[in-house]
C-alpha cells in the first residue's frame, strides 16, 4: 500500500461527488472575479506601481515586520488607511485569511465566548480553532439569537468578554448584515462586533469605506478592509482602537513570524485609496447591478448574486455550459455553502458592460432547467 492511496482515495470520492476542484485558467468574460470596481488591471495602479518602483520602494520585505521588514510604506499606508476609514489605527496584513485567523486565535481569551453568524468567512473558523475562547454558531443575519447566545453563557457563568463576529456584505449570498442592532448589542452586552467588510469596502458607504463607516469610532469596534477584491491590490488592513493592533503586533503569530507584505503592494494600495473615494466607479457599478438584478431575477441587494441551483453535479454541468459559451462564471458547492445549496456565484464587476450581462442571462435561461 502506497502512503499516497488515502489521499487518492479522498480525491476519487471528491470526483464523485462533484466536489473535486481544479485550477482552471481566467477565460471569458469576468462574471467571477472580486475585482468589483475593474482596479485590479486599471492604469492608474500601474503608474502608482512605476513610481514607487522609480522613487526605490522595494518588491520584498525582506523580513518579519518585527525585524527588518517595517517599511515606509507599511507605516505611510497604514496612517493614510486610518484616516480614510476613521478608525484610530490600522494594521496591514499580507491578506485577509491572515488578518482573520490572526485577530481571533489571538485575541478573545480563555474566559471569552465567540458568537459568529452560521455564513461566516472559512478563515474566521480557522482562527477560532485557534483560540482558547468558547464559540458558538447563530442562524445567519438573527440579531436576536446572538443576543440570546451572549445571555445563555452568561447564565451558566460566562466570566469573560464577548465577541460578535460577521460580515457586512456576506460573500456567497450578497446580503448585508444588520449591523445598527447588533452594534446595539455589542453595547448592551460590553461586547466587541468584529465587522468583515471584505466584499462591501470600495463598493458602499461614504467614498467607499464600507457599509459599517459610521462605527468607525467606537473602541468595541474591529473592521476588516481587504486589499484584493474592489481596492485590486492585495493584502488586508484591520482597523481598530490602537491597543487593539498594538496586541496583535506582540501576540498575532501571522503577523510575528510571517514576512512582511510587498512595500511595493503596500504603495498601491495607498494608490488605490486615493481612486476609491471619488464616485464615478461605484455609480457605474451599481448601475450594472440594477441591471443584473433584473435580468438574472435575483436581487441581493449588491454586485454578489447568487443563482441557487442545489445539486452539486448540475451546477457544475451549468457553469461549464456558460464557461464554453464565454462567460467566466463559476459552481460554488459545499462545504463553501451548506448542502442542497450549490450554485453560481454571479459576480458583477466593471470589467464587463451592460450587454455582457444581457447575453449572459439570454444563455442562462436557455440552459437552465
Amino acid at each position: 500500500m502506497s502512503v499516497l492511496d488515502h489521499h487518492r482515495e479522498a480525491l476519487v470520492r471528491l470526483g464523485e461527488e462533484s466536489r473535486l476542484r481544479r485550477l482552471i485558467p481566467r477565460a471569458g468574460l469576468d462574471f467571477s472575479s472580486n475585482d468589483y470596481l475593474g482596479l485590479a488591471n486599471a492604469s492608474e495602479l500601474r503608474n502608482a506601481v512605476r513610481d514607487a518602483l522609480e522613487r526605490g520602494v522595494a518588491l520584498g520585505a525582506g523580513g518579519s515586520r518585527l525585524l527588518r521588514g517595517n517599511d515606509p510604506e507599511h507605516e505611510a499606508l497604514e496612517a493614510e488607511a486610518a484616516t480614510f476609514f476613521g478608525s484610530e489605527s490600522a494594521l496591514f496584513f499580507p491578506n485577509g485569511f491572515a488578518a482573520n485567523s490572526s485577530l481571533f486565535a489571538a485575541l478573545p481569551n480563555r474566559h471569552d465566548l465567540i458568537v459568529h453568524d452560521a455564513l461566516i468567512h472559512a478563515s474566521v473558523h480557522d482562527g477560532m480553532r485557534l483560540s482558547f475562547a468558547a464559540r458558538q454558531s447563530v442562524p445567519h443575519n438573527d440579531p436576536h439569537a446572538v443576543e440570546e447566545a451572549i445571555l445563555g453563557w452568561r447564565t451558566k457563568s460566562g466570566k469573560g468578554r464577548a465577541w460578535i463576529a460577521v460580515e457586512s456584505l456576506y460573500s456567497m449570498d450578497g446580503d448585508q448584515a444588520p449591523i445598527a442592532k447588533l452594534a446595539e448589542i455589542a453595547d448592551r452586552h460590553d461586547a466587541f462586533l468584529v465587522i468583515d467588510e471584505a466584499h462591501a469596502a470600495g463598493v458602499f458607504g461614504p467614498e467607499g469605506r464600507g457599509l459599517a463607516a459610521d462605527l468607525a469610532y467606537r473602541e468595541n469596534v474591529i473592521r476588516l478592509v481587504t486589499c484584493g477584491k474592489a481596492l485590486g491590490c492585495e493584502g488586508a488592513l484591520l482597523l481598530a482602537p490602537a491597543v487593539i493592533t498594538d496586541a496583535l503586533i506582540n501576540t498575532g503569530r501571522s503577523l510575528v513570524f510571517s514576512t512582511a507584505p510587498s512595500p511595493l503592494m503596500a504603495a498601491a494600495v495607498r494608490a488605490s485609496l486615493g481612486l476609491i473615494r471619488a464616485p464615478e466607479r461605484r455609480t457605474a457599478l451599481h448601475r450594472l447591478i440594477a441591471v443584473a438584478s433584473e435580468r438574472l431575477g435575483v436581487a441581493s441587494g449588491s454586485h454578489i448574486i447568487p443563482i441557487i441551483i442545489g445539486e452539486d453535479a448540475e451546477t457544475m454541468r451549468i457553469a461549464g455550459i456558460l464557461q464554453k459559451a464565454g462567460f467566466d462564471v463559476r459552481g460554488i458547492r459545499p462545504p463553501t455553502v451548506p448542502k442542497g445549496t450549490s450554485r453560481l456565484r454571479i459576480s458583477i464587476t466593471l470589467n464587463v458592460e451592460e450587454a455582457d450581462i444581457i447575453a449572459l442571462s439570454e444563455t442562462l435561461a436557455q440552459v437552465r432547467p
